[in-house]
């Protein structure tokens, strides 16, 4: 299997979002995330969803389902969102995804993919969980932006930003050229419908001395100009699932082992909460507080 980023336990959401001056982040984020994403839908996924930053502009869809490799962030997102009868928590992997073919109208997965070893196994598990003529958002770091290209420039940096092999400038920590990314995406049968860049004026000295909401504005403006070219640090692009016409989903989980959809249910003694039990292969999923665990198989009670 591939390396996996795992968040568990880290205090991600007032270590790195509140209280670090990243309101323009977050802001010109959900700029792009109205634009690109459909308003309304029976069901979407956010893959990587974290502590729920994003949720609230997922209102118009009758099923949330918000997922994660790290339980923590999902039992975070629980505390920070409240009782909402529309979202369902699951502890997922990407490469795996526990749901079966065709499941989703839209998927939403930002500040996710720099963390991918293998791009084009993640993202072929995206389309297959996404309904012919379904739409995916997806954000991802650029290694070809104007910071990069000056520093080459200049000397201060010893890869190019031409270069299209994946950067792994820290352990677990990516950089992608666009033209790498858009193939993969073309690959993996993901058509680009749209392109937003971001964070033009991601630098701390603007972000101390000019309010916030003139970057965010000045951002909203630029962002457009990434159908033509992509020379920001960050990048989302829309994409429509290109796949035949099928049947539609019958049931929602299936084993991210052998991937049959059978589970016979049983409980752990109290407060241990549900077992999901795959009657192939027999491996056993816990549901415990509200939350899904398909990451690492338990063992049923004697």
């Amino acid at each position: 299997m591939p390396r996996i980023c795992d968040y568990e336990g880290s205090r991600y959401r007032t270590d790195f979002w509140e209280n670090q001056n990243r309101d323009y982040e977050d802001a010109v984020e959900r700029v792009a995330m109205k634009k690109l994403l459909p308003p309304t839908g029976q069901r979407l996924i956010e893959v990587g969803g974290g502590f729920g930053r994003l949720v609230d502009l997922y209102q118009g869809y009758d099923q949330i389902f918000l997922t994660d490799y790290a339980r923590t962030q999902l039992e975070e997102a629980q505390r920070c969102l409240g009782p909402d009868q529309r979202i369902t928590y699951v502890v997922a992997d990407v490469y795996k995804l526990p749901f079966v073919d065709n499941l989703f109208d839209t998927l939403a997965m930002v500040r996710v993919m720099h963390h991918l070893v293998d791009v084009p196994a993640a993202l072929g598990e995206i389309r297959r969980v996404i309904r012919p003529g379904g739409t995916s958002v997806i954000e991802y770091a650029s290694k070809f932006h104007l910071k990069s290209l000056l520093r080459w420039a200049l000397g201060r940096q010893r890869w190019s930003p031409f270069d299209q092999t994946p950067l792994e400038f820290v352990e677990l920590n990516f950089d992608f050229h666009p033209g790498w990314m858009h193939r993969q995406f073309e690959l993996a049968g993901l058509r680009l419908t749209g392109i937003r860049t971001l964070s033009h004026y991601r630098l701390d000295v603007l972000k101390r001395h000019l309010p916030t909401g003139l970057l965010v504005k000045l951002d909203s403006l630029a962002q457009p100009t990434g159908k033509w070219w992509q020379l920001t640090p960050s990048v989302f692009v829309q994409a429509q699932v290109d796949k035949p016409q099928s049947l539609a989903a019958q049931g929602i989980f299936r084993c991210p082992i052998c991937h049959a959809t059978d589970f016979a249910q049983t409980q752990f003694p109290p407060p241990e909460g549900e077992l999901w039990l795959c009657q192939n292969c027999h491996a056993g999923w816990s549901v415990r507080d509200g939350i899904y665990d398909f990451k690492t198989p338990v063992q049923p009670p004697a």
